[in-house]
C-alpha cells in the first residue's frame, strides 16, 4: 500500500525498537520519514534503509524545543526509558528526568506540529503510551506517572485538533520484544535460575492471557493505521495491546 504517500511523519526514538519498526511500515507505505534519536548513529543507519532523514536530537532539551516549528504531517510520540525501583529509594532527578522526556517533550513535539497541521487541514498524532497509560505496577513510579500523564495529553490535544481535521490516540502495548526487554529476560532468566520462556510466561506476562511478547512490528502496523485516511474518524483512543492484560 502506497496510501501515506505524500505525507512527512516524524517518529522519536526511532534509532531502534518500536520506533524504528514504526519508521519502516510509515516509509512502506510511502511517508517521507524523519528519524528521530540521541542515538545519531542509529538514526541514521535506520533512516538510510528507509531513504528517509535522521535527526540528532536530544528531547531533554526543551529550550531548544520550545523554539520548534515542525512542518510534519504525522508525529509519534515513542521515546521513552525506565527505571524500576521503589518509591522510597527512586531518584527524584531521575524521575523529572522520566516526566521530561515522557511528558513535556511530547508536549513541545505536539505543539511545534499543530500549527502547520492546523494550516493544512489534516494531521496525526501518534503516542506510543503502554499499558501503563492505563494500570499501575509496583517499582515503576516515574513510568506509569509519565504514561497517565501522556494519555491526558493525548486526549486534551483530541479535542483541540479535532476541528481542524488532526487526530490524536495513544497505543498502549504490554510488553514488546525489544533488545531492552530480551535483556531483562535474560538477566531474571539467571536470577531465578529458570529458563527464558518460563521467565516471559511467569514473571512479565503474568496478567497477559495470550503467553508471548508483542512484536515491534504489530506496534507499527496499528500505528500505520492511524497515520492513515481510514482512520479520519478515530480520535481521543486508547488502542490497548496487552494479551489481554487490562481485561481482568
Amino acid at each position: 500500500m502506497t496510501d501515506l504517500i505524500g505525507r512527512k511523519a516524524l517518529v522519536t526514538g526511532a534509532a531502534g525498537g518500536i520506533g524504528a519498526a514504526c519508521a519502516h511500515e510509515l516509509a512502506a507505505r510511502g511517508a517521507a520519514v524523519t528519524v528521530a534519536d540521541i542515538d545519531e548513529v542509529g538514526a541514521k543507519t535506520v533512516a538510510t534503509e528507509i531513504g528517509g532523514s535522521a535527526w540528532a536530537v536530544d528531547l531533554l532539551d526543551v529550550g531548544a524545543l520550545a523554539e520548534l516549528s515542525l512542518s510534519v504531517d504525522i508525529l509519534v510520540n515513542n521515546a521513552g526509558v525506565q527505571t524500576v525501583s521503589s518509591i522510597e529509594d527512586f531518584p527524584p532527578e531521575r524521575f523529572r528526568l522520566i516526566q521530561t522526556l515522557m511528558v513535556e517533550a511530547p508536549f513541545l513535539l505536539i505543539r511545534a506540529a499543530l500549527p502547520h497541521m492546523y494550516e493544512q487541514g489534516f494531521g496525526r498524532i501518534i503516542n506510543i503510551s503502554s499499558v501503563h497509560g492505563l494500570r499501575a505496577s509496583p517499582f515503576k513510579v516515574a513510568y506509569v506517572t509519565a504514561k497517565h500523564a501522556l494519555e491526558g495529553l493525548s486526549k486534551v490535544t483530541a479535542l483541540e485538533g479535532g476541528p481542524h481535521g488532526v487526530t490524536s490516540n495513544c497505543v498502549n502495548p504490554g510488553y514488546v520484544r525489544t533488545p531492552l526487554v530480551d535483556k531483562q529476560i535474560a538477566e531474571q532468566a539467571v536470577a531465578h535460575g529458570i529458563p527464558e520462556q518460563e521467565v516471559v510466561e511467569k514473571v512479565l506476562l503474568t496478567e497477559s492471557v495470550i503467553k508471548r511478547l508483542i512484536e515491534p512490528e504489530e506496534v507499527a502496523r496499528l500505528v500505520t493505521w492511524l497515520a492513515s485516511d481510514d482512520a479520519g474518524m478515530v480520535t481521543g483512543s486508547s488502542y490497548v495491546m496487552d494479551g489481554g492484560w487490562s481485561a481482568r
